[in-house]
């Protein structure tokens, strides 16, 4: 019976996936209509936007396997831009110089974190190690 309730789960999850990207996919074809008047050029976008993605899917899923705060890091971003456009949908003008800024500064601070752990063998000492030297001298 739990086998069973793990593939329902499993399988209403692959169809949420599923049903995202498609939206997705959708509003970024809408997105390149409006950008541009010529239906080659928006092909040509389209389908090297895929070949992009499909080159750096690899490496990507990688990079993000092996650096999971990355993950955190993106899905903090998509939360940042829904605030954004939820904000925008309420009539509230957010300056996109603030969003662009706060992505920037979290990419720069989880480069540096992701360097620091590369160059680093034990955890960073903050203060030195305390001996008791009172112990030797009674």
């Amino acid at each position: 019976m739990s086998t069973q309730k793990g593939k329902s789960a499993f399988n209403a999850v692959i169809v949420q996936i599923t049903a995202l990207n498609l939206i997705f996919s959708i509003d970024s074809i809408l997105t390149a209509v409006g950008l541009v008047k010529s239906v080659p050029i928006m092909i040509i976008a389209v389908v090297i936007s895929m070949a992009v993605m499909i080159a750096f899917v690899n490496p990507l899923s990688n990079f993000i396997q092996k650096h999971p705060t990355v993950k955190m890091l993106g899905l903090s971003f998509l939360l940042l831009i829904g605030f954004m456009l939820v904000a925008e949908g309420f009539h509230q003008h957010v300056p996109k110089g603030y969003i662009y800024f706060s992505i920037f500064f979290s990419i720069i601070v989880e480069t540096l974190n992701i360097r620091m752990l590369k160059a680093k063998d034990k955890p960073v000492d903050l203060r030195d190690e305390y001996v008791d030297n009172s112990a030797g001298q009674q």
